[in-house]
């Protein structure tokens, strides 16, 4: 992405001095990280970072739509849709694969986007461990909007407490102990104060949920939700009962509500028209069946990390679609090669967070992760047993 950087990195990276930032950045929290973290950041300049952010942009324009609420009616599956739901998401997440377009340009293209949260609390750490052992340069920050750790942190905390005691905001995650993102949840009780509750552990008394803390029994005034509502259906019969609770005319707050995960989605990008969004059409709307189908992804609405995505295409594989209005038909992007790597060069994505303050009239950027790839998607399972692959962060230039 920025060549003199990106040659000053590998000219100075051993192996040695990798083994080193990994123990560092598991030291905190010995056990708790279990993806890969790749051995490099990835380093942005201002035109590609201004790309990103202007499309972020477009997409919040859609979703501020008087009738974006229409549109999206039928986001939420079936049984899975939570009352009280808010005026907007407080958080959303846009992925971005780093592209070519017809001539060889470096572009970004949206990949996916979520009205849900991140590794928001894990990814200060992240930046303080990378920042300090690679010595990365001061006008490059993975922070947006004028942040910094100290103001990002506070401006987590005051959307998600928005003011209730911490006792009475909880995390709320099925197993929290068994998610691969728990490290983010440790980071979340560290930062903001707020205690990681399982679904099993919530105790419902008319309108009222409670949680037990060291033998005292505390109401839940504010949910910071971690649940995928999908998870629910994969449970076995006993959890999905007790999931009911969550769909009952509750004296709770959320922070995000659950509908949003489905209404900021997969599901909105068909209403998106923007040259850094890949054309995207519900299944069920298709007329024509493109004949270059090796061009176009097929992908699964109600699914997350990758599931169920057809990368590539046959025509079998759309006649054997029964739901096509559960489906989406993607042009399919070019991933850059730009990560210079001793081996292979590799591809990322980078996923820009947004945070929206109360009683602010959109969101604003404010963090970041990013993901490093050798395989054909990005994912654990695509880059087995291969190096410089993996969870990092991105520096922009400022």
């Amino acid at each position: 992405m920025v060549p003199a950087l990106r040659q000053w990195f590998n000219k100075k990276f051993t192996k040695d001095s990798y083994v080193v930032y990994l123990n560092k950045l598991k030291s905190r929290y010995p056990n708790a990280i279990e993806f890969r973290l790749a051995e490099t950041p990835v380093f942005v300049d201002k035109a590609f970072t201004e790309k990103m952010l202007s499309t972020c942009e477009s997409i919040i324009d859609v979703i501020l739509q008087p009738n974006f609420n229409t549109l999206t009616q039928s986001a939420v599956p079936t049984g899975l849709k939570v009352q009280h739901e808010n005026k907007h998401s407080d958080f959303i997440a846009f992925d971005f694969g780093i592209c070519e377009d017809e001539i060889g340009e470096l572009e970004p293209q949206l990949v996916e986007m979520q009205g849900f949260p991140s590794l928001f609390a894990y990814q200060l750490w992240h930046d303080e461990v990378t920042r300090k052992h690679f010595n990365i340069p001061n006008n490059y920050s993975s922070y947006l909007s004028g942040l910094n750790k100290e103001s990002y942190i506070e401006l987590l905390k005051e959307i998600i407490l928005d003011g209730q005691p911490t006792e009475n905001c909880i995390l709320l995650e099925l197993f929290p102990e068994n998610q691969k993102t728990k490290i983010d949840f440790y980071f979340t009780k560290e930062y903001i104060g707020i205690e990681s509750v399982c679904l099993t552990e919530l105790i419902l008394e008319g309108k009222n949920l409670f949680y037990y803390k060291e033998g005292r029994r505390i109401q839940v005034k504010r949910i910071f939700n971690r649940i995928v509502f999908d998870e629910l259906l994969l449970q076995s019969d006993a959890i999905q009962e007790k999931g009911k609770i969550l769909f009952e005319d509750l004296d709770v707050e959320w922070v995000p509500h659950p509908n949003w995960f489905y209404k900021i989605s997969k599901y909105t990008l068909p209403f998106i028209k923007h040259k850094y969004v890949p054309e995207t059409t519900f299944l069920d709307d298709v007329k024509d069946i493109p004949v270059n189908l090796e061009d176009y992804v097929l992908k699964p609405l109600f699914s997350f990390a990758g599931q169920g995505v057809v990368i590539d295409l046959k025509q079998e594989d759309l006649d054997n679609i029964e739901d096509k209005h559960n489906w989406i038909l993607q042009r399919k992007v070019k991933y850059a090669q730009v990560i210079i790597t001793p081996e292979e060069p590799a591809k990322a994505e980078i996923r820009i967070f947004y945070f929206w303050p109360k009683g602010a009239e959109r969101p604003i950027p404010t963090n970041n992760l990013a993901r490093i790839s050798k395989g054909k998607m990005i994912g654990v399972r695509y880059n087995a047993d291969k190096e410089w692959v993996g969870g990092t962060i991105a520096y922009f230039e400022k």
